[in-house]
């Protein structure tokens, strides 16, 4: 019988998919934005990724097999926009697992600067990328040992961070709350952006959805359990390094590192930068894992070359998976990783809106059952989301819009190419 993810699996791979170098980074960053207020956009942030997580929810009830976004997309508006979807998906997560070995392969130079060289640089990252795609054509119990040690192992400098921490805060570090003097809404705005990018990737629990155990069950249930987890870590660690570090925080590059230096010196130091690697790792593993099954998942709906949906024995979609690292590595080695991350966020829009509304779209066709996961107010929190989530665009510069959508314009003339491999599943 297959492996498959049980429900503690499900949520370690959520939990790992969301954690990854933004909340080492961005502390700093939102501090020197908006000041202690930056509290308040964590908390708009979080709000805004439950709402759109319990449409992600909602949407997987319908739902037993892999594609998640693309899958909601397809079948609530047709096959086009589900292409252009799950195009979309698949060169995000494509381009996100590049931006992470190259992240990693960054973080590794920090301590040995030998490793910034070109030639170690870009080897190292082939043997990252090459191991990884090895794990994941063995199988899906290899993925799973792999993802749940190395998710436990980069959630302990955080847990030391926050409990060490609060021993140590000053409450005389969050006033005045409010520093910007003028312009505080564009400020909100442009922080909200930086901190939405810590909070991505819960979506990986919907796209895999046929290797988990009851995945209609699982999905809903493993969404709200990590994303209540981060939430909460997320929130406690920006109380702590505003209330430890203070103004220091707003010129701080490597915030957590020079918080725990500050508590613990050279060690404290050394352990969030051992986390800092761990956590990068963790995610590239995690973005493998799905990346290639939203590939498959559009090739099984006749919209992908028929060959991109071949599974091997372990059931794992092996091209796909070859086809996302032939893409990913020469993207990691081109030097991106700045622009990549600044787009990052916007290109994530272009599945999470038409993944709300098809909430609505379900309601009306699919039939109900008394089991079944709901989002509670009705029509309210899916129709708020979609309103948020286009405030939250406007605030986007037209470079991060331009680069963050311009996938959507890229996948029109793939679709018709792919037409006649069109499959009428419906």
């Amino acid at each position: 019988m297959k492996a498959k993810f049980g429900m503690l699996s499900v949520i370690l791979l959520g939990i790992n998919s969301i954690i990854g170098s933004g909340i080492f980074l961005l502390p700093g960053q939102a501090e020197q934005m908006i000041g202690p207020a930056s509290l308040l956009v964590f908390v708009f942030d979080m709000l805004l990724i439950v709402s759109i997580a319990l449409c992600y929810a909602e949407d997987a009830t319908y739902f037993k097999d892999n594609g998640g976004p693309y899958l909601y997309a397809k079948e609530a508006f047709g096959d086009f926009v589900g292409y252009e979807v799950g195009f979309s998906v698949w060169a995000i997560s494509i381009i996100a697992w590049a931006t992470m070995s190259n992240a990693f392969v960054t973080a590794l130079g920090a301590i040995w600067p030998v490793l910034t060289q070109p030639l170690w640089k870009d080897l190292l990252i082939l043997v990252l990328l090459g191991t990884l795609t090895l794990v994941n054509i063995a199988g899906v119990t290899l993925t799973k040992l792999v993802n749940n040690v190395v998710t436990i192992a980069k959630l302990v400098p955080l847990v030391i961070f926050v409990v060490v921490g609060a021993f140590f805060v000053n409450g005389a570090h969050f006033t005045p709350f409010v520093v910007t003097t003028t312009g505080f809404s564009s400020a909100f705005g442009s922080a909200a952006i930086l901190i939405f990018y810590a909070f991505t990737g819960f979506e990986a629990l919907a796209i895999a959805a046929q290797e988990f155990k009851n995945p209609q069950r699982t999905i809903p249930l493993a969404i709200m359990v990590v994303l209540a987890v981060v939430a909460l870590l997320y929130m406690a660690i920006q109380v702590v390094s505003i209330g430890v570090l203070g103004d220091r925080l707003a010129t701080s590059s490597a915030p957590l590192q020079d918080g725990l230096a500050l508590m613990l010196g050279p060690v404290g130091k050394a352990i969030v930068a051992v986390g800092t690697i761990v956590s990068i790792l963790g995610i590239a593993t995690a973005q493998s894992f799905y990346l290639p099954r939203i590939g498959a998942s559009m090739a099984d709906n006749g919209v992908m070359p028929k060959v991109v949906g071949y599974r091997n024995r372990q059931g794992v979609p092996a091209v796909a998976m070859l086809v996302s690292f032939l893409i990913a590595y020469p993207l990691a080695i081109s030097g991106t990783f700045q622009t990549l991350a600044a787009i990052s966020v916007v290109s994530r829009f272009a599945q999470y809106i038409p993944t709300i509304l098809a909430v609505l779209i379900f309601r009306r066709r699919k039939p109900q059952t008394a089991n079944q996961f709901r989002i509670p107010l009705g029509p309210v929190l899916p129709v708020l989301a979609v309103v948020v989530s286009l405030w939250l665009l406007s605030k986007a510069s037209v470079f991060q819009l331009v680069m963050g959508l311009g996938c959507l314009v890229i996948a029109m003339p793939f679709y018709f190419l792919m037409g006649r491999h069109r499959s009428s599943i419906d």
